[in-house]
């Protein structure tokens, strides 16, 4: 978990992901900060979940890390989730000024042996089978209030039947949304 100092800059990440998909929609080179610093300056996998009205309108990420810092990370992922979520059409200029953004930055993924060893309001969980299938869920999410039910969507996420043999793992999360307006 970050310190407090850590936390603050990665306030900085809705931002990020909000000029990125605003670059993209305008056809320039987001404008990102120079020189990430402390928790920015390092890699670390991250989902970006965009809202309009309350509502899903993207999410996309990766358990793993593909850029050298956060920030090139999360201004990826905030351009695949507006414009590459193959659930929605792509994100307009009207529904990015609707919308609001949250940057979830993951923690390392554990194994975990059983059901017990998770907790949807605490930790993400990732179900795998042979082969390299996978569903991965971030951690509170509305609705889903057991161990149980997390995997369940997990496992439908990844296509996975419930009686295939897996394998679970959770990780933490550290979720930065914009500051009301």
């Amino acid at each position: 978990m970050p310190d407090g100092d850590a936390a603050l800059s990665l306030d900085l990440l809705p931002a990020v992901a909000r000029e990125a998909i605003r670059a993209r929609m305008e056809g320039r080179e987001p404008r990102l900060p120079d020189g990430a610093a402390g928790e920015l300056s390092r890699p670390a996998p991250v989902f970006v979940t965009i809202r309009v009205d309350d509502e899903l309108r993207g999410c996309v990420g990766s358990m793993e890390a593909r850029f050298p810092d956060v920030v090139q990370e999360t201004a990826n992922r905030a351009v695949l989730a507006a414009f590459d979520d193959p659930r929605f059409p792509p994100l307009v200029s009207a529904e990015l000024d609707a919308a609001t953004i949250e940057v979830s930055v993951l923690g390392p993924a554990e194994p975990v042996a059983s059901l017990e060893g998770l907790d949807p309001s605490r930790y993400g969980v990732v179900v795998t089978v042979a082969g390299g299938r996978r569903g991965v869920l971030l951690p509170e999410i509305e609705g889903i209030d057991t161990a149980e039910q997390q995997v369940a969507l997990a496992r439908r996420k990844g296509e996975i039947a419930d009686d295939e043999d897996a394998s679970l793992a959770r990780f933490s999360v550290v979720k930065v949304g914009e500051p009301a307006v």
